[in-house]
């Protein structure tokens, strides 16, 4: 894909991709031009075979996504904001089923759509400089890209209606505590900490990731029994790939195993 964008940057270490958001001079504030150069950026590390991890970051060392771009959303009515809702919700449960991590490199403000956005991602780091907040009801809305449906999940039902009720912005050490993000490092070791890890799990079984992934994401809405049928489901699957020959095969032999993702 050559596409010339104005919001973001993408960039390919192979196995790793780094899609930046790169409007500092917003506080890297989502607008609708921003979410489609995401999509597409997104679409184009999934396809890349050679990609097997994806870290996504803002530009500058104060945001993150500070949010949505408020004037977009003055304009809203009820038929265009829910539009507007879902677009966002379409992207991030998108960015969630892409069958390749996503780790969120928290490196400022997330607040509102931001951190809907770090939500969405498979795992998150934040510096020790980050704030984590969905502050909607301060303009009159609610948090409108899954914050009311993913909080909950991740932090439990209490600690997610304090935050969506009150607006609070906290600390990352904050956000740790409740788990909300899933590591706190000094601001100048964030990139290096996140690619790091993303090495560590682009060491293994392409096939693998992507099942895990699926299990876990789809066993969370089921009960107990019908999450380990899928579970079963997917490690049959496993079972039946190329890697799992060549992962089985390579630690017999004592030797590296060479991914194929088949």
């Amino acid at each position: 894909m050559n596409v010339q964008f104005e919001n973001i940057v993408l960039e390919k270490r192979a196995p790793i991709a780094v899609i930046t958001i790169n409007r500092p001079k917003v506080l890297n504030a989502l607008n609708a031009a921003t979410l489609d150069e995401l999509s597409l950026a997104i679409e184009d590390a999934a396809a890349d075979s050679s990609i097997r991890v994806i870290l996504l970051t803002g530009a500058g060392p104060k945001a993150f996504v500070a949010g949505a771009d408020i004037s977009e959303l003055a304009g809203l009515d009820e038929a265009t904001g829910r539009e507007y809702a879902m677009r966002g919700q379409k992207f991030s449960r998108h960015m969630e089923k892409l069958g390749k991590p996503v780790i969120a490199c928290i490196n400022g403000f997330a607040l509102g759509g931001g951190c809907e956005l770090a939500m969405a991602c498979t795992l998150r780091i934040a510096s020790d400089t980050a704030r984590l907040g969905q502050p909607e009801v301060k303009l009159g809305v609610i948090a409108g890209f899954g914050g009311t449906q993913r909080l909950p999940r991740l932090v439990g039902r209490g600690a997610a209606m304090k935050l969506l009720l009150t607006g609070a912005i906290i600390s990352a050490n904050e956000a740790l505590h409740i788990g909300l993000v899933d590591e706190v490092v000094p601001a100048e070791e964030l990139m290096a900490r996140a690619e790091a890890l993303a090495l560590e799990i682009a060491a293994n079984a392409p096939i693998a990731l992507q099942r895990t992934m699926i299990a876990v994401d789809s066993g969370l809405d089921l009960s107990l029994d019908d999450g380990l049928a899928e579970e079963a489901r997917h490690f049959g699957q496993c079972c039946g790939s190329k890697d799992k020959v060549e992962g089985t095969g390579a630690f017999l032999a004592k030797r590296p195993a060479v991914w194929t993702g088949e």
